[in-house]
Parts: structure tokens; C-alpha cells; sequence
């Protein structure tokens, strides 16, 4: 059983810098302090924020500056998150907004080949 994931709860990136913040929309969605958040919860810029810099050589804008002189020494840049796909998995018994909910065990990919992990679900007081 995992603890569900709300607005505010923190994340990491595997090619980010820093810590980001889930940000989740009260449109249809459960409400106690934050709102609970689903799968759909996977906007970049809207939902999923910034990690600082991105390390990923796939990341077209790393994989540019890399080429510069001094060519092959990796370069981080600043990350823009690019999430096309939900959160995986999702607890389809819980739904929120007609979704299933997310908990601390979702994972999100970035096209970039980064894979976001909930660190702080922000909450610890609803179990899925």
C-alpha cells in the first residue's frame, strides 16, 4: 500500500539537479489541505517543474552545449521538463477527477530518458 501523493509534494528527477515541486490543479479533485493528484498530473509547467539543470545527454540542450569546445565533457543545462506519458503506475480502485490516484511509488518518464520519483508524497494521512 502506498501513501497518496498531493499538491506539494516534492520529487526528484534521475538527471536533475535539485529537488521540484508538484503542483496540482483544485479542478475535480479532492481537497483537504492540497489536492490529491492522478495521472494525469503530468503537465510540464503546469504540474511538473524545473529540477535546476539537467545532466542527460539525450536532452537535446545538453547534448548541444556538450559539443562545444571542449567537446565530450558533459555540460549540464537548465531543465524543461518533457512529460508526454501519466504517471505510472496508478491505484485504479482510487480514482480522483475519474483518473486513478498516484502514491509514493508512481513514477513519471521525461522524453529526455529521466525518471521522476515522488520523495515526500506530501502528506502521510490517506493510504491508497
Amino acid at each position: 500500500m502506498g501513501v497518496s501523493v498531493c499538491g506539494g509534494a516534492t520529487m526528484s528527477c534521475s538527471f536533475g539537479a535539485a529537488p521540484s515541486t508538484l503542483m496540482v490543479l483544485p479542478t475535480n479533485k479532492v481537497v483537504q489541505t492540497l489536492p490529491f493528484a492522478n495521472i494525469m498530473d503530468n503537465k510540464p509547467m503546469v504540474n511538473i517543474l524545473p529540477f535546476g539543470v539537467c545532466s542527460c545527454p539525450a536532452n537535446p540542450v545538453v547534448a548541444a552545449a556538450t559539443a562545444t569546445p571542449p567537446p565530450g565533457v558533459l555540460k549540464p543545462q537548465a531543465c524543461i521538463p518533457v512529460t508526454a506519458a501519466p504517471w505510472s503506475p496508478g491505484n485504479p480502485i482510487v480514482l480522483i477527477a475519474n483518473m486513478p490516484i498516484i502514491d509514493n511509488t508512481s513514477k513519471l518518464m521525461c522524453s529526455y530518458g529521466g525518471v521522476i520519483s515522488i520523495v515526500n508524497p506530501g502528506q502521510v494521512t490517506v493510504v491508497d
